[in-house]
């Protein structure tokens, strides 16, 4: 760590820092694009989209490569499993990138019931290390002392053990990442190997909490809900006030996946002051984006390490009421792109996805810096009658709530109704504090007028209704267990719809 510390302290960057920071955006991914193209042109996709064609329109005008590389359908996860990667599960080598595919990421995101299986190639994984890497530089930019750099990162993911089927191993993400840590990582890793290999999610928060006195920790790494039940599990099995009685050098929380707002509350009560918060887009197609520098709340895009972007507008010319893109959607490059606009991520990557819809939708803060803000999920947003209420208005409207109240609310999740003719939202809230559900539901209705004219609008019309219902913190633990998606990279989803709400509304009747 000493080494690293002296890295980081003299703001040693990379040469592709540099050439990230003075190149524009979109020569940057037109290279990245054309050295994916040249490394799968040779594999069954590459040859029945013809990529040589495609990179022979590299040599001609500014744009024809695009309009050359976008004859390539759209897919998202189900057309191109069912077409290209349920070849690459059963063994077959080169069909949407060199090789064999020996690793696949399993995540069911928030919206689907089974697992997806998202290939994890070689190069995937190097480019994983690699961002991972140029964001640890990123902390020379950070007021940090000495002492911070003798410490250790705390990574709180999935299981390493992966399990093993005919040809290939599956797992988390995070899992098939730690149990391939560059040497030189090791040692300052925790919580280690051994621990990092158990499969149950309780049996490894306890072996955490039982041996958190024994690290000096100084960045805690995870998604918010698993990482807030740790910190809160060692603080009363120690008998501590807050988490820096045990780790004083603890100064930063990296976290990604899902909006920090609604966990800053609870958070808050957790530590003895305050720590810097290091956001992250790191999904199992790849490392997207990153925060570059403190106070802001911005990540950098990753233009120029193993994933092409596209970009869809977010509206309804573009996707159905359900979320679904449509066959006609427009889709735009970096140059094309403006400001305070909404758009859905459509990715290429060294992994062998091909114009793949991830699902999430993001903002521009800044073109110039290809710098974003993810505001939700194209399947995650309600839309009955023209409210077009987006997830980031929700986490926005909870947090003005959890404040207001001081009460922590962690958890939620929102359904559309029906109401005779009519509709309303249904708002299923969970926290562990005590509060007036009647004076929360008008709190969150007032806050989420403010924050959204068209919510406001229909209001006062079509959306007749807001009904709350307080829930206990554990009830949401539970229902992901039920699933199987306790711990690691699993967050509870944001909005439900068709069979997953009659599912939840079943499962909270026993409680």
């Amino acid at each position: 760590m000493a080494i690293l510390g002296t890295l980081i302290k003299k703001g040693i960057k990379l040469r592709e820092n540099l050439e990230h920071e003075y190149s524009a955006p979109f020569e940057l991914q037109k290279n990245e694009l054309k050295e994916l193209l040249i490394k799968a042109s040779q594999t069954e996709f590459g040859r029945y989209y013809d990529f040589p064609g495609v990179l022979r329109q590299f040599r001609k005008g500014v744009r024809n490569f695009y309009d050359a590389f976008r004859v390539i359908p759209i897919h998202d996860y189900n057309k191109i499993h069912k077409d290209w990667w349920h070849l690459s599960l059963k063994g077959a080598k080169d069909i949407c990138w060199p090789g064999r595919v020996k690793y696949f990421a399993l995540s069911s995101g928030t919206s689907e019931a089974a697992s997806k299986h998202i290939p994890v190639t070689k190069e995937m994984t190097k480019a994983i290390q690699k961002t991972s890497i140029r964001q640890i530089l990123t902390l020379s930019k950070y007021d940090l002392p000495s002492d911070f750099f003798t410490g250790g990162i705390l990574m709180v993911g999935g299981s390493t053990t992966l399990n093993k089927r005919d040809g290939y191993f599956e797992g988390d993400l995070s899992g098939i990442q730690a149990a391939r840590l560059p040497f030189w990582f090791q040692s300052f890793y925790k919580p280690g190997k051994k621990i990092a290999k158990t499969r149950q999610w309780d049996e490894k928060l306890e072996e955490m909490a039982r041996n958190a006195p024994k690290w000096n920790i100084s960045i805690i790494v995870g998604v918010p809900a698993w990482l807030q039940l740790l910190l809160e599990r060692i603080i009363d099995m120690h008998g501590l006030r807050n988490i820096h009685d045990i780790w004083p050098n603890l100064m930063v929380y990296v976290h990604g996946g899902v909006s920090f707002e609604p966990y800053r509350k609870g958070f808050e009560k957790l530590f003895g002051r305050p720590i810097y918060h290091i956001e992250t887009y790191l999904a199992s197609e790849g490392f997207i984006a990153y925060q570059v520098a403190p106070r802001k709340r911005t990540m950098k895009l990753v233009l120029d390490n193993g994933i092409f972007f596209e970009f869809i507008p977010f509206s309804e010319e573009n996707f159905t009421p359900e979320g679904e893109v449509r066959a006609t959607a427009k889709t735009l490059l970096m140059d094309e792109v403006e400001e305070g606009k909404d758009y859905a991520l459509l990715l290429s990557t060294c992994a062998g996805a091909w114009r793949y819809l991830i699902g999430d939708v993001i903002r521009f803060v800044s073109v110039e810096d290809a710098e974003i803000i993810i505001t939700g999920r194209t399947k995650h947003f309600l839309s009955l009658c023209g409210e077009h209420l987006s997830v980031d208005n929700m986490n926005k409207a909870i947090e003005l709530v959890s404040r207001d109240l001081n009460v922590s609310i962690p958890e939620f999740t929102v359904a559309g109704v029906p109401v005779d003719t009519l509709f309303a939202h249904h708002w299923f809230v969970g926290t562990d504090d005590s509060v007036d559900a009647g004076l929360l539901r008008d709190k969150l209705d007032q806050y989420l007028k403010e924050l959204n004219d068209d919510y406001a609008t229909e209001r006062a019309h079509a959306l007749r209704d807001v009904k709350v219902d307080v829930l206990p913190l554990n009830v949401f633990h539970r229902w992901l267990e039920s699933k199987g998606k306790m711990g690691g990279q699993n967050k509870f989803p944001r909005v439900m719809k068709k069979s997953q709400l009659e599912d939840w509304k079943a499962f909270i009747s026993g409680f």
